[in-house]
């Protein structure tokens, strides 16, 4: 059990401690076929029944693999959890690879509409599941290291999509993109956390515009380059 804040004291105490990690992640794809069999049983027995639902021995009987098979790659349900939230990070950042980055057809307000959808909305079909309660239990298994190397992730995979948008200049800053990064992944976060009952799915493309505005007004803010042939004159 988490330990509560005492008020007025000089040293609070700490959070609980990361629990255990994944032994290995799956190479051969038989080992991902396995794995990835296995959080799907973990969602759907976490779906049903909560976290306090969710045991290695069902997770392993809903997959239909030995209980020895589940624990040569998770030792516990932290451990599953903390694998399958580093599933979810990967799904992600793979879907910004094909989708965003890689496209060569894509003009910079689809691009970066695309690069905004993606990264804040956790409802998209194809990728993992993520709710209120996983982002609760995440002190359970994510330090702040981990959260340092999914922003820097993240940060990189934003940089590239912007690179790509060759037909956008001037290029916005690695300030600005960070700063709009940080303003998109952030309300993500915490939409998770507080779980408003108004805004619906429309909340996702007021980030776009706001997005797409700051862009605008970035454009607007470029000095306007002047025709060699017109400076000559």
């Amino acid at each position: 059990m988490a330990t509560r804040l005492q008020v007025g004291s000089e040293n609070p105490p700490m959070p609980d401690a990361p629990r255990s990690k994944p032994l290995k992640r799956p190479t051969q794809a038989r080992s991902k076929f396995t794995v990835q069999a296995i959080y799907d049983a973990f969602v759907r027995i976490w779906t049903d029944h909560g976290w306090e639902g969710v045991t290695t021995r069902a997770v392993a009987l809903e997959t239909g693999i030995a209980v020895g098979t589940l624990y040569d790659y998770f030792p516990n349900k932290e451990a599953l959890l903390s694998g399958y939230v580093r599933h979810c990070v990967d799904a992600l950042l793979i879907r910004l690879d094909e989708q965003v980055i890689a496209p060569s057809d894509l003009v910079w307000p689809a691009r970066v509409q695309r690069l905004v959808r993606i990264t804040c909305d956790t409802r998209l079909d194809g990728l993992p599941a993520v709710d209120h309660e996983m982002l609760m239990l995440e002190h359970r298994v994510a330090e702040p290291r981990h959260h340092r190397r999914v922003y820097s992730e993240l940060c990189d995979r934003w940089e590239r999509a912007f690179a790509a948008c060759t037909d956008l200049q001037p290029q916005p800053s690695s300030a600005t993109v960070h700063a709009l990064l940080s303003a998109v992944w952030g309300a993500r976060r915490y939409r998770l956390l507080v779980q408003p009952e108004a805004g619906g799915d429309e909340w996702v493309g007021e980030m776009e515009a706001m997005v797409m505005a700051r862009l605008a007004t970035h454009l607007c803010a470029a000095p306007t380059r002047t025709p060699a042939a017109s400076r000559d004159r």
